[in-house]
């Protein structure tokens, strides 16, 4: 079973400069956090875009959905931003009925060391594996279909829309 890997960006790629105190983009760290977590899965990895979710433009979730029909595979995880992750995972869920799509990021960039994005990309392997076809967010161990999430910005914790 092929998994494929969308990367948009987000926190979970980015990386700190130590001169002038900024976050920037440079590669994904996908391959990487797929090697230290000694994952065995069949991954394919595409890299979309590299944006914060915050100047992600209904353009760029064009090119999301697009590729998602597009692709052979019929498990799908998408990293990506979470300030606007639920904006993008409506889009998708509104469209897609026949492959499970699975989105995650990170509240802490994973060069940080200390970021979820390694755990929250686990968890979405494992639910992309075994859900039924669907959109869904995977955050913190959590997931939550396309149409009942919310990011909490006062706790910075993703929760159903009805808490």
């Amino acid at each position: 079973m092929l998994v494929r890997i969308f990367v948009t960006g987000g926190t979970f790629d980015k990386e700190y400069n130590e001169l002038d105190g900024n976050l920037f983009f440079k590669d994904s760290h996908v391959h990487e956090m797929l090697q230290l977590g000694r994952c065995k899965v069949d991954v394919g990895v595409r890299t979309l875009m590299m944006e914060d979710s915050l100047e992600m433009t209904d353009s760029d979730r064009r090119i999301i959905l697009d590729n998602c029909r597009q692709c052979p595979a019929d498990r799908i995880i998408i990293t990506h931003g979470t300030d606007n992750m639920e904006v993008t995972a409506r889009v998708l869920g509104e469209q897609i009925r026949d492959k499970t799509v699975v989105l995650t990021g990170a509240m802490v960039p994973y060069k940080f060391g200390s970021s979820d994005g390694l755990f929250n990309l686990g968890s979405a392997l494992a639910f992309a594996q075994t859900l039924g076809p669907g959109v869904y967010v995977a955050m913190n161990g959590r997931c939550f279909t396309w149409d009942n999430v919310r990011k909490n910005k006062q706790t910075g914790v993703f929760e159903e829309k009805s808490t």
